[in-house]
């Protein structure tokens, strides 16, 4: 679970493009459901935004494999700069959604649903938060692991990875019982996984086990003391 997604594939621009006639199409029912237009600036200024995001996570997901998490989470962080207050109208009007939207539905139903929709840079931040938190896990950050799983989830809730690096960080945090919650939803989304959750589970249980232990041990010490 330790290793970074891999980049965004140019493809799934292809396959939205398909599921309509055109670009121009989708501007025509952007209109039509009265939602505002992208200028051909705009639209130039996104398609520049994403292809330096693809950079960006491809120079991080590099270094992770290296061992420069350091290096990883500078390329990760701008990669979020770039992704950030993308217009998802302008996303549309380029055919750059999800692989996942059903083409029977109509240009102008995805266009009046756009705020909606899973876009590419959608995508690109569930990976990169998801790989963020993988980088705060090695580092021993488990609060910043937590978080940037999170916002990995938020973006996908069956995100696997970011399930187990959540989990893991949380146990690390000594809340058991959120941990236990998030490996049993690996095994709901994920069942090839489910062996791979289990011993997580174990692991966290032999670890709460002996902290346990060296708690009781200072209390029965503590206790020793006011007696005396």
């Amino acid at each position: 679970m330790s290793n970074p997604d891999t980049s965004i594939s140019t493809a799934q621009a292809s396959e939205i493009i398909e599921s309509v006639s055109s670009p121009g199409v989708v501007q025509d029912s952007l209109r039509d459901a009265n939602v505002k237009v992208p200028t051909q600036a705009e639209l130039s200024t996104v398609e520049s935004k994403l292809a330096t995001a693809r950079s960006k996570k491809d120079t991080g997901d590099a270094a992770f494999k290296v061992g420069d998490v350091k290096s990883a989470l500078r390329s990760y962080h701008e990669t979020l700069l770039y992704l950030h207050g993308i217009d998802k109208n302008a996303l549309k009007s380029l055919g750059i959604g999800s692989p996942s939207s059903p083409s029977s539905i109509s240009a102008v139903d995805q266009a009046a649903g756009a705020k909606d929709v899973t876009t590419e840079a959608d995508v690109i931040l569930e990976k990169v938060y998801a790989n963020m938190s993988a980088c705060h896990i090695k580092q021993q950050n488990w609060k910043r692991a937590v978080d940037t799983a999170d916002k990995a989830l938020s973006k996908n809730a069956a995100n696997s990875k970011a399930l187990f690096r959540k989990a893991k960080a949380l146990g690390e945090l000594g809340f058991f019982e959120k941990a236990e919650m998030a490996l049993n939803e690996i095994k709901k989304v994920a069942p090839n996984e489910a062996s791979m959750a289990d011993a997580e589970l174990a692991r966290q249980k032999m670890m709460d086990r002996e902290r346990q232990k060296v708690h009781d041990q200072k209390m029965r010490g503590w206790l020793s003391r006011e007696k005396k």
